[in-house]
């Protein structure tokens, strides 16, 4: 069946959608975290409406959500299962993503990527192999090197709202009922506070916010936050013999007794890590947050009780200061409950096949708001959006992998239908 195009192509999406800036922010005490992330929430309403999404909406925390119709008759399309595909509209807060100022690389022949904004980033072919191996001819998207692109994961926005207009335009394409949703605060861990599951109505769902062409992902860390807060004793330096405590040292003994090779920078695949990433105050108290992070539970326990054991070392050093410590649940490793049902996976490494690409499987080293939404009844592994060095002014994606992506989206819906509607086939 030959579809008909969409009104306007991935790419051009895209860079509309980077121009946006849509950085979160940690710790805010509002919800979205930022104001700004609205505005690209709200062209994204207005968009779908466009595209004759009916019920397109945003809530009062920035969810945009919408329905597209199934094109199948009443009874087929109620043993359909309602299809969800998910992306989130944020960027990182490592690094700016005002005035992003994209960068296309036509027709990619090999060897490293210098920016032309910083000539000091540079994407090497050593550290991001992918680039030489898969994608020699495509056209490579980066930033102009002085600020983050946005491809996570603006690329997945696109490439759903892409999505969208081809099922529009196409409504003798058979398929289920499709729900779309995109959400403001993933990369501060807050991406999904607020949905309400039961409401979107769907029941299997798919993130685009994956890396390389092919991928799946199915299992993502356990993690927990710790905040160990410490209260010194302050006193003027000039008289501080036997009075003073120093929060700053209390902290410092703290960290340096920290395993070497529990670390990001010493850890890889399934290794997991205790990571401090964030400390403010003065001498008198001092805050540290840290990221705890492993495949397997027993993994995370064991960090804990490391954690702990250096506090209580340190906590008889200074017996004047005051230290407490706290672990926070983040989120926990989908595949648990991804493996009740594999539908979710093998359907979806069937729609890969059926654009030519290959699906395989990685693992996230990270988390993704399919985490949450699978622990709350909804299972939603993470497929491939294309880009690559996430978090860095070196991100990048390849306009093609973009496509595929929006193939593989479209072959999804008729994969669900298909295994749906056949003589035994199963429903939700």
């Amino acid at each position: 069946m030959t579809l008909k195009p969409p009104k306007e192509t991935v790419l051009d999406r895209f860079l509309r959608y980077v121009k946006i800036d849509t950085q979160s922010q940690e710790d805010a005490e509002r919800y979205p975290s930022t104001e700004k992330q609205l505005d690209l929430l709200r062209l994204l309403v207005g968009e779908l409406e466009s595209l004759g999404v009916k019920d397109a909406a945003i809530d009062q925390y920035g969810y945009v959500t919408g329905t597209v119709p199934a094109t199948l008759s009443a009874g087929a399309a109620s043993r359909v299962p309602t299809v969800a595909f998910i992306a989130h509209v944020d960027t990182s807060p490592a690094f700016s993503g005002a005035g992003v100022k994209a960068v296309i690389h036509r027709n990619y022949q090999g060897g490293d990527i210098v920016l032309p904004g910083d000539a000091s980033q540079v994407i090497r072919t050593k550290e991001y192999p992918h680039l030489e191996k898969l994608y020699k001819g495509m056209d490579i998207v980066t930033s102009d090197g002085t600020t983050l692109l946005g491809a996570d994961d603006k690329a997945g926005v696109a490439e759903i709202m892409t999505a969208v207009d081809l099922f529009m335009r196409n409504p003798d394409l058979e398929h289920g009922t499709i729900k779309i949703g995109f959400t403001p605060d993933e990369e501060v861990g807050n991406g999904t506070k607020y949905f309400d599951v039961k409401k979107f109505g769907a029941d299997f769902a798919y993130t685009l916010d994956g890396g390389p062409l092919g991928e799946i992902e199915m299992e993502t860390f356990n993690a927990f936050q710790a905040v160990i807060k410490i209260e010194g004793v302050g006193v003027h330096p000039g008289y501080a013999k036997d009075k003073l405590v120093n929060a700053i040292r209390v902290f410092a003994d703290i960290v340096t007794r920290l395993p070497k090779d529990m670390a990001p920078e010493t850890t890889e695949e399934r290794q997991g890590y205790i990571h401090p990433y964030d400390s403010h105050g003065q001498a008198e108290a001092v805050t540290i947050k840290f990221l705890l992070r492993d495949f397997d539970m027993e993994g995370i326990e064991r960090e804990k009780k490391i954690l702990t054991g250096i506090v209580e070392e340190v906590r008889a050093l200074y017996p004047k200061a005051k230290i407490d410590l706290e672990f926070k649940e983040q989120y926990l490793n989908m595949r648990y409950h991804l493996e009740k049902d594999r539908r979710v996976l093998e359907y979806a490494e069937e729609a890969i096949r059926r654009t030519g690409a290959e699906p395989h499987y990685t693992l996230i080293r990270g988390g993704t708001d399919g985490a949450r939404l699978t622990y709350e009844g909804l299972l939603t592994p993470n497929l491939f959006a294309g880009g690559e060095a996430f978090h860095s002014k070196i991100e990048w994606v390849p306009v093609q992998v973009m496509e595929k992506a929006v193939e593989t989206v479209v072959a999804l819906a008729s994969v669900w239908r298909e295994k749906a509607t056949q003589p035994g086939g199963q429903t939700t």
